[in-house]
């Protein structure tokens, strides 16, 4: 197993990378381990509500630079750039995604199926309340980030840099995007995006809150 303390020092590596090397690119392998991290990752009720869009087309860049107040060091310089994308609507039960995802993927008998579906529905529409669009997008989207960052962290362990971007205008990524047809049809909407490369500056001192001032015991 891996050391404790090479996971601290890839937490320590990471740090949100503002500009990479242009002339450096992930290899192939590197980029699919990390691609795969996220798609084991976890999320609620195991529906994997999420699509990874590897967006290596400069001309697609360069239409969501416009937009993405926060990626101006990352899009031109990042080796790969990922559009993290999450379901909405398709989330519901009953679902033409969820009723293929069940049978297809998971793979559970019928009776199965019935007591789930039962219990999925009792968790959107009463325990935690998914009944607006917005909402159960937004639920989507918090599995998402599970995903996010173990695609960082996993980048982090094999010394490749990553940054988190949240730093653009919603309805014109998804506009652009939308017009390209990769949100296909209106079944996903942008999560998050995140750019990786290899860093050309040093990352900058980590500074975070001690861990007595974060955790309370009870």
């Amino acid at each position: 197993m891996i050391r404790q303390q090479d996971i601290l020092d890839a937490f320590h590596f990471r740090h949100a990378c503002k500009t990479f090397d242009p002339a450096r690119k992930i290899p192939e392998d590197d980029f699919r381990f990390i691609l795969e991290t996220g798609r084991l990752s976890p999320s609620s009720f195991g529906l994997e509500p999420w699509r990874f869009l590897v967006i290596q087309d400069r001309a697609l860049r360069e239409k969501l630079l416009a937009v993405a107040w926060g990626a101006g060091g990352q899009f031109p310089s990042a080796s790969h750039v990922v559009a993290i994308l999450a379901r909405g609507e398709d989330m519901r039960p009953g679902s033409a995604y969820l009723e293929r995802f069940v049978r297809e993927v998971k793979r559970f008998p019928e009776e199965v199926i019935a007591r789930r579906d039962a219990f999925y529905r009792q968790f959107q529409e009463s325990d935690f309340d998914l009944r607006e669009p917005r909402a159960l997008f937004d639920w989507s989207c918090r599995q998402c980030y599970i995903a996010l960052a173990n695609m960082m962290t996993a980048a982090a362990l094999i010394g490749i840099d990553s940054c988190p971007i949240e730093g653009f205008n919603l309805a014109g990524a998804e506009r652009i995007l939308a017009e390209a047809g990769l949100l296909e049809d209106g079944h996903f909407g942008l999560a998050v995006m995140v750019a990786f490369g290899y860093r050309v500056d040093p990352a900058p001192e980590k500074t975070r809150q001690s861990l007595e001032q974060m955790t309370r015991w009870v």
